[in-house]
C-alpha cells in the first residue's frame, strides 16, 4: 500500500510539473508573438481597431497634440515616482488618446509643440486597474490607471490609445515609455521546478519511510 501511495504521489507531482512546462512553452510563444507585433513595421491606425486583435499593433501617425492632459501615477526603476502624460491627439480627422511618456514629479511640464508631430508607437488597451485602484483625483488631475474607456470619456475621444515609442519633435522632460513584454508575468518555469522538487522530496521520503519500516520489522524478527 505504501509503495502504491508513493508511486501515485510521485506520478501526480511529475505530471503537474510537466503541465507547467507545457504552459511555459505556450506562454513563451505568446510573448514572442507580442514581441513580433511590437517591433513590426508601423502601419496606419485602423479605422475601427479591435481591443484584442489590434492590441500591441505597431502604428505611425501624424497630428497635433492638444494641451489638455491627465497625469497617471507611475514609477520607473532607478528613477523613482512620476507620471505618464496622456493627451488627446488629432490625426487624420480623428481624436484619439496619446500616451506621451514619463515625466518625473519634480520636472516642469511644458506645453506640447504648436505644430504637427510624428508619432511612432503601439496601440494598447492597458489593464492597469484592479479592485483596489482608487478613483481619479480630478481636483489635482492625478489618475491611477490607464483605463482607455474612462480616459476617452473624460476627453471625449475615440477609445483608442497609442503608447508612443518616439515623438518628433519631442517635448522636454517627457521620455517615451514604449510597450514591452516585461510586465507580462511568466512564472511557469518556477512552478515547474517547484512541482519537480516536490516529486523528488516525496520519492525520497517514501523510500526513507519504507526503509525505516523494513528495518524495524527486521529488528522485531
Amino acid at each position: 500500500f505504501i509503495v502504491i501511495v508513493a508511486v501515485m504521489g510521485t506520478g501526480v507531482l511529475l505530471s503537474l510539473g510537466k503541465w507547467q512546462m507545457n504552459r511555459l512553452m505556450w506562454k513563451e510563444a505568446i510573448l514572442q508573438d507580442i514581441a513580433n507585433r511590437i517591433s513590426a513595421t508601423p502601419q496606419s491606425i485602423p479605422q475601427m481597431p479591435d481591443p484584442e486583435d489590434d492590441r500591441y499593433l505597431s502604428v505611425k501617425a501624424q497630428g497635433t497634440i492638444e494641451k489638455p492632459n491627465v497625469r497617471v501615477l507611475a514609477s520607473r526603476k532607478h528613477i523613482g515616482a512620476g507620471y505618464r502624460i496622456i493627451s488627446p491627439f488629432m490625426t487624420d480627422g480623428r481624436r484619439i488618446l496619446l500616451d506621451r511618456g514619463f515625466i518625473k514629479t519634480d520636472e516642469p511640464l511644458t506645453a506640447p509643440p504648436d505644430r504637427p508631430v510624428q508619432v511612432m508607437g503601439n496601440l494598447h488597451w492597458p489593464k492597469d486597474a484592479d479592485g483596489y485602484t482608487p478613483e481619479p483625483d480630478l481636483k489635482n488631475n492625478i489618475w491611477f490607471a490607464r483605463e482607455v474607456s474612462d480616459l476617452a470619456q473624460h476627453f471625449d475621444t475615440e477609445p483608442v490609445l497609442i503608447i508612443a515609442s518616439n515623438i518628433t519633435p519631442a517635448t522636454p522632460h517627457i521620455a517615451p515609455l514604449p510597450v514591452d513584454t516585461t510586465g507580462i508575468p511568466n512564472d511557469h518555469f518556477q512552478y515547474a521546478v517547484t512541482w519537480f522538487s516536490l516529486a523528488a522530496v516525496w520519492t525520497i521520503m517514501s523510500f526513507a519511510f519504507l526503509w525505516n519500516t523494513r528495518q524495524k520489522t527486521k529488528g522485531k524478527d
